[in-house]
């Protein structure tokens, strides 16, 4: 007996239950002729995508041209597996800006804390990642395979 892979479309609440229940994606983005993708520790909560990154070049590039898309994937073998794409706008919120700013970004410490507890603490692991990033999961697509005995 074979195994047969079935497709299907994951739903919103789907997507938002995969997200949810991973840390780890990928942020890909674009600088003219050249794509880029880069793995991202992340918190999906309230509908945001939040993780934190350091200022660097994806940072100057996202700045000019903040269109992302984000994936997450839970692989379990070969032909059992959950994706979720998320395509959007990142934004970084000034901690030191405007209300609203300093607001998403104290989101964003907190959201990041459930993950990382001493994040943004003198006991960081990560001390130089101090910059959050929010992007919404609004516009998301998720899709599924299970495999199945033919």
């Amino acid at each position: 007996m074979s195994r047969v892979p079935t497709f299907s479309v994951l739903t919103t609440e789907q997507c938002h239950r995969l997200l949810a229940s991973q840390n780890v994606g990928r942020l890909a983005f674009t600088f003219r002729d050249r794509v880029d993708i880069e793995p991202v520790h992340y918190v999906f909560r309230d509908g945001w995508i939040w993780g934190r990154t350091q200022h660097g070049t994806k940072v100057e590039i996202l700045a000019h041209h903040p269109w992302v898309a984000f994936e997450v994937d839970k692989v379990d073998a070969l032909f059992t597996w959950q994706s979720v794409v998320v395509h959007g706008r990142v934004k970084f919120p000034d901690p030191d800006g405007s209300a609203q700013d300093q607001e998403r970004y104290a989101a964003g410490v907190e959201a990041f804390r459930s993950l990382v507890p001493e994040a943004f603490t003198p006991d960081d692991p990560t001390p130089d990642r101090d910059l959050v990033f929010m992007l919404p999961a609004a516009e998301l697509v998720g899709r599924a395979a299970k495999s199945r005995a033919s």
